[in-house]
């Protein structure tokens, strides 16, 4: 087995050439991010089919508080994924294990305390992101499902995904997300139309979710006992302490990136809050919008994932031009789905947004949202590769920095002014407006504090 880790690091992250290691790398990754989106718009496209928009409100209500689970698993999955990729460029395979131990329990602890916390707190949150009278029971069915009973194998599924792929195991990273988002779209027709009597499909959606989350947790684990007792990723206890250095570096890099993620889902509890001042449809629109947009971003974040163990291995290991090459083929990637997205989404809107929805009122107010936002695409990746590639060089207080700024500076401010401004639509255009600024940012600070090669890191 000691062998097989060494081959993952060379042949992946040193020897193949780099078109090669970005193909092993960012297709198992863009897949699953794919899939991870296509189950969680399955539950909205099959709560579509009920045309009740409050049905379809009460789950985009409860998708920043599950993504909540996703900013836990960057705690402890990026964190820990890009310190094990430096500290194997570094040749320090031993403290690698122990980093990737220490992840693992550190999500299992606060998963479950998050579950907890959600399940007491149920009502104020639920208040809190502007659920109504319409719209609370199934809020809170969907809830209860997703975040607290499946909040802990969510979060752990992420974090053990991001760890197999911080060896170059990109493959059975992406296939134990793949399994568990195709199982979903399997299991939501079944629960919510044949087993629930009717006007539970919201519950129905939820229980499917929840349980396909399980499997794909189960998945994982079943992938680190065959990966046996020597392998870089392992969950036995009795390998010995983290250094503190390690820990250290792990929160560095963790906490910026779930930091920027709750900031993100903050931007989009806020939209949701805005949105309800108008009305129950143009909730339900921007709920199918801001699943709709992931398509193409989450292609983008499948990319970022995908080469973050390249670029912190090749860093560690003082390769630049191997880190360089990653960096510039990868972003010249990322910006070509965008614009292949952008033509895609202005041309056939319409059609995408009819897929979750027959209401024909909140199909044309949709329409002209997804239109809109599409065009911040391209700056949405740029900002999120260059926290990514930070994130590799284990440089957390600039990607926290980036995050941040882009958040709190940017881009929920812009919302309030705009809205105050020009209303509904001022909410849909502030996306473009601010991440103009975003990206006009990180080129410079990329440019000016990218580090130099050689230095060490923990």
């Amino acid at each position: 087995m000691k062998n097989q880790t060494k081959t993952d690091q060379e042949s992946v992250f040193r020897d193949l050439p780099i078109v090669s290691a970005l193909r092993i790398m960012i297709v198992p990754s863009v897949i699953s991010q794919l899939i991870v989106l296509i189950y969680n718009m399955a539950d909205t496209f099959y709560v579509g089919q009920t045309n009740d928009p409050y049905m379809v409100a009460s789950t985009a209500l409860i998708l920043p508080v599950f993504n909540i689970t996703l900013c836990l698993a960057g705690l402890a999955g990026v964190g820990g994924g890009a310190l094990i990729s430096r500290l194997l460029g570094q040749g320090r395979v031993d403290e690698a294990r122990r980093v990737s131990a220490f992840s693992i329990y550190l999500a299992v602890f606060i998963s479950a305390v998050f579950s907890v916390g959600t399940g007491v707190f149920m009502k104020p949150l639920l208040g809190l992101l502007g659920a109504g009278a319409n719209t609370y029971v199934y809020a809170r069915q969907y809830a209860l499902c997703v975040i607290v009973a499946g909040g802990v194998p969510t979060v752990l599924s992420n974090v053990l995904s991001n760890l197999i792929r911080s060896v170059g195991r990109s493959r059975e990273a992406g296939v134990g997300i793949i399994m568990g988002g195709i199982l979903n779209i399997i299991l939501d027709p079944i629960f919510m139309f044949a087993l629930l009597p009717p006007g539970n499909e919201v519950l129905g959606a939820g229980i499917a979710t929840c349980l396909s989350n399980c499997v794909a947790c189960l998945y994982f684990v079943i992938v680190l006992i065959r990966m046996g007792r020597n392998s870089v990723i392992t969950f036995r206890p009795k390998i010995g302490g983290i250094h503190k250095a390690s820990v250290l570096a792990v929160f560095a890099v963790g906490i910026p990136s779930a930091i920027s993620t709750l900031l993100f889902d903050l931007d989009y509890v806020i939209i949701d809050k805005l949105m309800v001042s108008y009305h129950d449809l143009a909730l339900a629109a921007i709920g199918i919008v801001l699943k709709v947009e992931r398509f193409p971003l989450n292609v983008g974040i499948g990319i970022c994932q995908g080469i973050m163990p390249l670029v912190a291995y090749n860093y560690a290991a003082g390769n630049k031009k191997r880190m360089d090459d990653t960096i510039r083929l990868s972003r010249r990637l990322g910006l070509i789905v965008a614009a292949a997205s952008i033509i895609l989404y202005e041309v056939f809107a319409g059609q995408f947004i009819r897929v979750f929805i027959a209401d024909s009122q909140t199909i044309q107010m949709a329409s002209g949202f997804l239109r809109i936002r599409v065009l911040a695409t391209p700056l949405m990746f740029l900002s999120f590769f260059t926290v990514y590639l930070f994130q590799a060089f284990g440089k957390g207080r600039i990607a926290l920095f980036l995050g941040v700024t882009r958040w709190l500076v940017f881009n929920i401010p812009m919302l309030f002014i705009l809205n105050g401004l020009f209303g509904m639509y001022g909410i849909v255009w502030s996306q473009v407006t601010a991440d103009i600024l975003t990206v006009a940012l990180s080129f410079y600070v990329f440019f000016k504090y990218r580090p130099r090669l050689g230095q060490k890191t923990a």
